[in-house]
């Protein structure tokens, strides 16, 4: 089956059904790999969680017209969050050791003790349990979370421009 050429209603449920198996697969190896979460791992989870919530709603409401670009929106806003915070995880994972900032807080305690903004703050300066590479494929996981992300970002496009509907 061509990708470019499924309708709306199923480009959106594909979507969602990569998202939420992406977020199961992080589940997985975070309970049966023992792989934790640092903050921006949890960020990302979050991103993909809009999108999948986008995702279905389109699925499920399957608009014609401009109305599309609701549901495309929220997507692509959800995948840019992803991106850019993978993109500022991969960085992290980059440095030298002697250049990796020191550990923080967890996101937990941030989350009950600061306002959003500074909770946003630290979280994005980094801490020294973002830094640690855990390759799945050879890839580190926001290496592969970015890859989706810009998949999921293209597909969201794709079909919010798809003029016809298949019968």
């Amino acid at each position: 089956m061509n990708p470019f050429r499924w309708s709306y209603r199923v480009s959106f449920f594909v979507g969602f059904l990569i998202c939420a198996s992406l977020l199961g697969f992080a589940l997985y190896t975070e309970f049966y790999w023992g792989l934790f979460p640092c903050p921006l791992c949890v960020f990302q989870r979050v991103a993909f969680i809009v999108m999948a919530l986008f995702f279905l709603l389109g699925a499920l409401h399957a608009p014609r017209g401009g109305a599309r670009w609701v549901y495309a929106g929220g997507a692509l806003i959800g995948s840019l969050f992803g991106i850019a915070v993978a993109g500022r995880h991969l960085w992290l994972q980059s440095l030298p050791a002697d250049q990796v900032p020191s550990c923080g807080p967890g996101i937990g305690y941030l989350f009950d003790n600061f306002p959003l903004a500074a909770m946003f703050q630290k979280v994005f300066t980094g801490s020294g349990e973002c830094a640690k590479v855990e390759p799945i494929l050879g890839l580190p996981m926001p290496a592969w979370t970015l890859l989706w992300f810009i998949a999921l970002a293209a597909l969201a496009i794709v079909a919010a421009r798809r003029r016809t509907f298949l019968k």
